[in-house]
């Protein structure tokens, strides 16, 4: 597919929103409404954050004290809760590739504006804790700062005048599908990058939907590309998990043919959120034989229907016999893609075995491959496994 083909709209700049697009918020709001709600006798169901991912504060507000038959009003229930979130803005992370996105755009020249339904002082508090970002934003705008917030487009006409570039050269990147029924409303290009998993039916109306911050081709849009990927894979800062080897679904040797180590993702859950769905490949350390190339999987795996986050290491080497109950520490070093759909078996081992591939031939690469011995780091005071 050539360049020409498959360009979707040349774009000036870029508009981003700010909590669970650039920050992972979810889990903060997670931890205080947890907290919060155990005073009115209530348990916080994750499951409802659904309802509240980008809406204003007090509209947030509202319907938390809906859903849990809260006696109280909108204000008094945000008097309460907006110190517990202020001792928890300097833990927020940034979600994968964010850093990665900012400092490319502002290497480029490309003017950038931050527009979120947040009031604009959280906004500057929230910046504070992330170095280099609030100097790369030309722009930035907050829901108290307009008449109405997102799904209203008035935010996004607001950045767009301010950095005196048309709307239709905007290009908005956005989690939640209020905020992609703002940026569509203001006649503005937006790529959706969702945070609700499995929701990709409420996002219809933008002009893209990508798996994570990672997966954006900005020279669709006409904008200078990424330069960082190298031979079809993705340098990450390394991660690492390790325990004992299970037996899990079976699913990688018997469906597939392909003979995966299943680890216990449950001591691993907070990992694991934090890192996309997709195809991942690193070192592989199993305790009693040594070192082996491995790709695998991280997933809701939509082929199968999971309901949780797994993963799967597939090692890239012919063992003649099973090894569970072994000890086996990974060390994650690149990405290659994200999840997809296959319509058929034969189509996703294909593909398969083309991540293989192409993992195979990446950790043959100084960058990767100065990984594979890396110090195993002990920590034994936390309990935890020697790690990479």
């Amino acid at each position: 597919m050539s360049m020409v083909n498959s360009l979707k709209k040349l774009v000036s700049c870029v508009i981003l929103d700010l909590d669970g697009t650039l920050l992972n918020t979810d889990g903060i709001v997670n931890d205080v409404l947890k907290v919060y709600l155990v005073k009115y006798g209530k348990q916080w169901d994750g499951r409802e954050a659904q309802g509240i991912v980008g809406k204003t504060p007090s509209e947030a507000a509202a319907v938390i004290i809906d859903d849990y038959g809260l006696s109280i009003t909108a204000d008094e229930l945000m008097t309460e809760i907006t110190p517990m979130f202020s001792n928890q803005w300097c833990k927020i992370k940034a979600l994968p590739g964010a850093n990665r996105l900012i400092k490319h755009f502002r290497g480029e020249g490309i003017p950038m504006a931050l527009a979120s339904n947040s009031p604009r002082a959280n906004i500057e508090t929230k910046l504070s804790y992330q170095p280099g970002w609030r100097e790369s934003f030309s722009v930035v705008i907050g829901g108290d700062e307009v008449k109405a917030g997102k799904p209203s487009p008035e935010i996004y006409l607001e950045a767009a005048k301010k950095l005196n570039i048309d709307p239709s050269k905007c290009l908005v990147i956005e989690d939640s599908p209020t905020g992609v029924m703002a940026g569509k409303a203001a006649g503005m290009e937006v790529v959706a990058v969702p945070s609700l998993p499995k929701q990709s039916h409420l996002y219809t109306s933008a002009d893209e939907v990508i798996n994570s911050l990672l997966d954006l081709r900005p020279e669709k849009w006409g904008l200078p590309p990424f330069q960082d990927w190298l031979e079809s894979t993705l340098p990450i800062e390394p991660w690492y998990i390790g325990g004992p080897v299970i037996k899990g679904f079976g699913r990688g040797s018997k469906v597939l043919g392909i003979p995966t180590a299943n680890i216990s993702a449950k001591n691993y859950s907070t990992e694991l959120s934090e890192h996309p769905s997709g195809v991942y490949f690193g070192w592989a350390k199993l305790s009693t034989r040594g070192v082996y190339k491995m790709v695998m999987s991280i997933g809701w795996n939509p082929y199968f229907n999971n309901t949780e986050k797994t993963i799967e290491p597939w090692l890239l080497h012919d063992f003649d016999e099973d090894f569970y109950g072994e000890e086996l520490d990974l060390a994650i070093v690149g990405y290659i893609r994200p999840e997809a759909n296959f319509s058929s078996l034969e189509s996703l081992i294909e593909k398969i075995h083309e991540d293989r591939k192409i993992a195979e031939a990446a950790l043959e690469l100084p960058l990767y491959s100065k990984n594979k011995d890396g110090t195993y780091l002990s920590s034994p005071a936390n309990g935890e496994n020697n790690h990479f």
